[in-house]
């Protein structure tokens, strides 16, 4: 918002400097975009008389003027002027010699065909103070002669700019920001309280509310017989100019400067193009309005409008319609002031690609008790300009759906215990009195009675961000953070996330970061046993559901490294998968690790290995994650669509399916066009947080002995339950079992492989013999040939 600091400094002036004003404002949250000086223009330009003009003796379109400038010369000046308007009598604008006009220029003696020029009779455009180009300047012929311009102008001011935040909607009009200046300089607001017009016609409009929530208050008022020839005055015309909105009739005028002074938007419609009552209502399907701008509009069911019985009049909030519109020959008008609810203006300037004051105003919420203020504000300026008589105002009001005045707790404790600082009552109370809020103390603090122009302030926080705003952030003392530096036990047995990177990267992998909203189809493609949960506002088509696992966005980022011409990706992501079991289940957030490996299977170097990694190598780097934690993990073929039959596994511990390896089945590698063999897993990251400690126990020091034996058995049988059965059997003496060798061939049957194990004996007090450890491995030869019908092979 623009404005003049002269008009502000009529309500409030603290004996600051500009720029100490303008910190101020900013340092209160009303950020200063920059302020304008308008008395840096010119210089040396004087109120003058044309008291003589005759045509230039050797050019027809100049003429010889002689300029009455009063007490600015001894004697009269002769200037030659081309502007077509420039006739004797009137008062115009002189530029003397010396004065210097915008960007720079300078008047000096001149000599025209040969006649001399002692000065310039100036436009406005000449003069940076309008945009009339087509003449000179005419003042009003009450001005005084030899009178510097500026001073005439009132150009001895600033305009400042607020960038205001859309909370601060009550700082949208000088009576809002002459209350924040007030507040942080401690000095009185002179608030303009208009007097109550009697009427004095009894003419009036019947107003009907047949939309109480998008409009609760609607005030209105007959002025019959104005004068639409008188002229709107200067020093209105400035402060509306000077906050950018531009001088049309001195109606238009008015209400636009009730706008600026009491932040209140109003409209005045001709009072003879109104049919009937006011009806205010939702717009009807297929309605159409020209609005004052010459654009017609197709209005939407959901649009709040002003109507009479036969046609709509207005946009609430937004604009009036060209047809009911103050014109030249307007006599009688119909003045508006009404509260329309923000959400229910919201948008809606922009849904017909408009911007108005008003709407800006209305979509942040204007005070729901100003409009009796603005309409007899309005009132009296626009019989001091135009004259008329007025009626009454008539208000049609729905109290069940007005704004409910708000009362709010603050206590004592709680802002010191927020700020960090002890706030004195008599601080407090001061500071919030002058916000215009009502205090009532009671024994923890204050009952706060919030005021209906600040419809910000909504709870006890609000209260103390208030205090802080005004006291002043730089003013609060500065503290350094405290804490103790106590020690906290750590739990041995956490595995934390970190580890688990380490232990990825230094296998060559990279860590990924992937969107949680991932692409439909392809979600479909790499879980089609699960149904995502689908996002009602989606960033983009691409990204419409949450992934139920966190394949798409590694697959996506393999994708785009192989297009790229890189031979070898390793990644790994940690993050959450989202999951429901059914439409009423709440969604379930699980935290996965999950990776994506392809093409060669060490980085190319001159001694490097070509092979392209397999299943195993990526079954072992995720062995090796599974180490960490200590506990006996068991890989079990998998049965899932998206995995190579023959080269897939899931994860198992304690039973429960915790996660899967594996090759993507050749049919998904088409479907997501990846151009790589590549293997994946996935694992929840719970079965991976927690370890099993090491127990100590003391070093043998007698013997290891080992014994081998290989065993014929079903191609069936895993060599993992061979180990866990000798395990289980072996006794008190066998440390450690494992396979060396798996052979499949030539002289063994069909179906059957053959599988070398290695045993581990020793006694924890002596040297084994001979007998003991035959005893051990004839247990173990006889129980699987039980169990698996094994042979030893010879």
């Amino acid at each position: 918002m623009k404005f003049s600091e002269q008009w502000l400094r009529e309500w409030v002036n603290p004996e600051i400097s500009t720029q100490e004003l303008v910190d101020k404002l900013t340092m209160a949250g009303l950020e200063v975009d920059g302020f304008e000086y308008l008395g840096d223009s010119f210089s040396g330009v004087v109120v003058g008389e044309i008291v003589a003009a005759e045509q230039h003796p050797d050019a027809d379109k100049l003429q010889v003027c002689t300029i009455n400038v009063g007490d600015a010369s001894d004697e009269e000046l002769q200037i030659i002027c081309g502007a077509p308007n420039a006739r004797k009598g009137i008062k115009v604008a002189v530029a003397m010699i010396g004065a210097v006009l915008p960007g720079d220029f300078k008047i000096k003696k001149a000599k025209l065909r040969g006649v001399h020029s002692f000065g310039m009779l100036c436009s406005e455009t000449e003069l940076n103070i309008g945009d009339g180009s087509d003449g000179i300047v005419e003042l009003p012929l009450d001005a005084p002669l030899g009178q510097d311009l500026k001073e005439f102008f009132n150009l001895d001011d600033h305009v400042i700019d607020v960038d205001l935040t859309p909370n601060r909607g009550d700082c949208l009009g000088i009576r809002g920001i002459a209350r924040e200046v007030g507040v942080l300089t401690q000095e009185d607001v002179n608030f303009v309280e208009p007097k109550a017009i009697a009427s004095e016609v009894s003419d009036k409009l019947d107003v009907k509310l047949s939309a109480p929530q998008a409009c609760p208050r609607y005030l209105g008022r007959v002025i019959k017989g104005i004068n639409l020839e008188a002229k709107t005055p200067q020093w209105m015309v400035q402060r509306i100019e000077r906050s950018g909105v531009r001088s049309i009739d001195p109606v238009v005028d008015v209400t636009n400067y009730v706008l600026l002074e009491m932040g209140h938007p109003m409209h005045a419609f001709d009072l003879a193009k109104i049919d009937g009552v006011i009806d205010v209502r939702m717009a009807q399907k297929d309605e159409k309005l020209t609005l004052l701008d010459g654009q017609e509009v197709e209005l939407t069911e959901d649009t709040l409008m002003i109507a009479d019985n036969s046609k709509p009049l207005a946009i609430a909030g937004v604009m009036g319609g060209e047809h009911s519109g103050v014109n030249s020959e307007t006599k009688d008008i119909f003045l508006e002031s009404a509260y329309f609810d923000a959400i229910a203006v919201a948008g809606k300037a922009r849904q017909y690609g408009l911007h108005t004051d008003a709407s800006h105003r209305y979509e942040r919420g204007v005070d729901y008790e100003l409009q009796r203020t603005a309409m007899e504000r309005a009132t009296e300026l626009l019989l001091e300009i135009v004259g008329g008589q007025p009626g009454a105002i008539i208000e049609a009001v729905d109290k069940s759906a007005m704004p409910e005045k708000r009362h709010l707790t603050l206590r004592r404790e709680r802002i010191e215990r927020v700020v960090g600082v002890a706030f004195d009552d008599e601080q407090v109370e001061d500071i919030l009195t002058r916000l215009g809020l009502g205090l009532t103390s009671n024994e923890q603090g204050w009952d706060v009675s919030v005021p209906s122009f600040r419809f910000d302030i909504d709870n006890e926080e609000s209260l103390i961000e208030e205090l802080v705003r005004v006291y002043g952030y730089n003013n609060l003392p500065i503290r350094k953070p405290q804490g103790e530096m106590a020690m906290f036990m750590q739990n041995e047995s956490r595995v934390f996330k970190d580890l688990l990177r380490d232990v990825l990267v230094t296998r060559g992998y990279q860590e990924a970061i992937t969107y949680s909203f991932v692409e439909p189809k392809l979600q479909a493609v790499l879980e089609p046993a699960m149904t995502p949960l689908p996002l009602m506002n989606p960033i983009s088509s691409e990204m419409g559901v949450m992934r139920t696992n966190l394949l798409p966005g590694l697959v996506q980022a393999a994708q785009f490294n192989v297009n790229r011409q890189q031979s070898r990706i390793r990644f790994f992501e940690m993050g959450l998968r989202f999951e429901t079991n059914s439409e009423d289940a709440e969604l379930q957030q699980i935290p996965t690790l999950a990776g994506i490996v392809g093409g060669r299977r060490y980085i190319e170097s001159w001694d490097g290995d070509a092979r392209k990694v397999d299943f195993y190598d990526v079954k072992g780097d995720l062995e090796a994650l599974l180490n960490v934690t200590k506990h006996r993990f068991e890989f079990v073929p998998s049965e899932r669509s998206i995995l190579h039959p023959g080269q897939s596994a899931d994860i198992k511990f304690g039973g429960k399916n915790v996660g899967y390896v594996g090759k993507l089945h050749p049919e998904i590698q088409q479907k997501v066009d990846l151009d790589m063999d590549a293997f994946v897993f996935e694992i929840d990251l719970e079965a991976l947080s927690e370890r099993e400690l090491p127990k100590f126990a003391p070093l043998m020091k007698f013997p290891s002995i080992r014994r081998d034996l290989a065993v014929i058995v079903d191609e069936t049988v895993k060599g993992g339950e061979l180990i866990d059965f000798i395990v289980k059997i072996g006794g008190n003496l066998l440390t450690d079992a494992f396979i060396f060798d798996i052979y499949k061939g030539e002289h063994l049957e069909q179906g059957k492989k053959s599988v070398a194990l290695g045993m581990t004996l020793r006694h924890p007090e002596k040297t084994l013999e001979d007998a003991e450890i035959n005893s051990v491995v004839d247990k173990v030869v006889s129980r699987l040939a039980e169990e698996y019908k094994a042979v030893l092979r010879n």
